[in-house]
């Protein structure tokens, strides 16, 4: 039997861990701006090569903090293989439990190369930050698990007790098409007490946080059709609307006057306990002069705990190929955030029958699901996440942690809720609100990021200190 301590352990030396951090941080983040210099892109259109390149590249870091069981591993994906994992394991002792750290060392593309300051993947220092792509989703999440055993092992050493497994995946920015069967695959070597998923990012700078919400998500199309096939606006237009004008007509219903969703059979509630000012999120969201915010409640509530509903795609002709005919098709996709608590399936359901019953003018209109996830939350009365917290205040010098949701959604924590339905799942991280995770000019501020392997090594320290069964 594992035990977690109920509490933070008082035998933790706070002062070695935060003297050991400082001492090995230029090294740290000297080893992060090599990693952000590798364009480990998951998608089919970049090649495979960099990202095999970045998988090596985190096998040695890992390699050199201590642990010696290192493997690149992957899954084939419909006869594909899928992005490269590493997986490392360092066996608890003495009953300790066993913590599983996750990052991961794929990026997002760099997008229009006009839109950067610098060079993304060149790491440049500037303003106590760190820009590149990468630089805080999630390769610094990488490093803080990297710096963090690095420190515990230099104040602890072998006395630490706690089990390490380091699970670096390398397909996130392409949606995880492999997580689950990973997973399923190397179910035993990934088994642990607690695991850490170091992707999310904290309230602002200088105020840490702990993610304990999620929203779930699902998506999906919808085609609005009135022709068998295009024909001549001035002979035919009038008696007959095109498909675009009436998809933007059912587009608007899914929103009431005030901008609440308007889909029946969506779970919602004003219970977010955090206050986000508008004018901070105004600032953080880079919404223009003038423009009204949507919905009603509180603006953390909207943000965590009310569905969400966003037009991401739309198939029309574009505006330089048209031509004067009625067209007969038009097409949209959905991306529909979701309140904790909500079942997916559900809502997916909920979504159709509101498309069909708000068909406009008869129009023919076909739903197609697509994706789904489920939402999280965190009990924060676990003994690991009242850990977790303590430890975020102690690096941040006794600034209280801010219990935060996330507007978005992280689908495969549902995978990691199923297959291990006992392990306590703290969601942390490195960003905060200017670090523009997948835009151009991604950053990481440089204080932050210290503090955040102070309080994985923190976490893991105490961790470490569990009773033996």
């Amino acid at each position: 039997m594992t035990l977690i301590p109920e509490t933070p352990s008082p035998s933790v030396d706070v002062d070695a861990l935060r003297a050991a951090v400082d001492a090995d941080f230029v090294r740290t983040v000297e080893q992060l701006k090599s990693l952000v210099s590798i364009p480990g892109i998951a998608w089919d259109s970049f090649d495979p090569e960099r990202l095999n390149e970045s998988a090596e590249a985190v096998a040695a870091l890992i390699r050199g903090a201590g642990l010696t069981d290192v493997q690149i591993l992957r899954v084939d994906n419909n006869g594909k293989p899928g992005g490269p994992a590493v997986v490392a394991r360092r066996p608890a002792r003495d009953g300790k439990p066993t913590v599983l750290l996750y990052a991961h060392h794929d990026v997002q593309p760099p997008g229009d190369l006009s839109l950067w300051e610098t060079e993304p993947f060149v790491a440049t220092e500037r303003n106590g930050r760190l820009y590149g792509r990468g630089a805080a989703d999630d390769k610094a999440g990488i490093m803080a698990h990297v710096g963090a055993l690095r420190a515990l092992d230099s104040v602890l050493g072998e006395d630490s007790g706690v089990g390490i497994t380091l699970f670096i995946e390398g397909e996130e920015e392409a949606g995880s098409p492999t997580f689950r069967d990973f997973l399923e695959t190397y179910r035993d070597l990934l088994e642990a007490d607690v695991i850490v998923v170091a992707d999310s990012g904290n309230w602002k700078v200088g105020v840490p946080a702990l993610t304990t919400s999620l929203r779930g998500l699902v998506d999906g199309t919808v085609e609005v059709q009135v022709l068998d096939h295009a024909v001549h606006s001035g002979m035919f237009g009038g008696p007959v609307l095109d498909a675009p004008t009436l998809l933007a007509r059912l587009i608007s219903t899914f929103h009431d006057d005030a901008g609440d969703v308007a889909i029946e059979g969506l779970a919602s509630s004003d219970t977010a306990a955090v206050e986000y000012a508008e004018a901070d999120f105004r600032e953080d969201s880079s919404v223009l002069d003038g423009v009204q915010l949507a919905g009603t409640g509180s603006i953390a509530s909207r943000l965590w705990t009310k569905p969400a509903l966003s037009i991401i795609g739309i198939d029309v002709p574009s505006v330089d190929m048209s031509s004067n005919t009625i067209q007969p098709k038009a097409r949209a996709k959905f991306s529909l955030r979701l309140a904790p608590g909500q079942n997916p399936e559900e809502a997916m359901a909920a979504v159709g029958r509101h498309v069909q019953a708000h068909a406009p003018f008869g129009a023919k209109v076909t739903f197609t699901p697509g994706e789904q996830g489920q939402a999280f939350a965190t009990d924060t009365s676990a003994p690991a996440a009242r850990t977790a917290l303590w430890a975020l205040r102690e690096a941040w010098d006794g600034v209280e942690p801010v219990e935060s949701g996330m507007g978005g959604s992280i689908p495969f924590i549902a995978d990691l809720t199923e297959l291990f339905p006992s392990a306590q799942i703290l969601i942390t991280g490195v960003e905060d609100p200017d670090s523009r995770a997948h835009s151009a000019n991604e950053s990481l501020d440089l204080g932050d990021f210290r503090n955040a392997v102070l309080a994985e090594a923190l976490l893991l320290a105490s961790l470490g200190q569990a009773p033996q069964s």
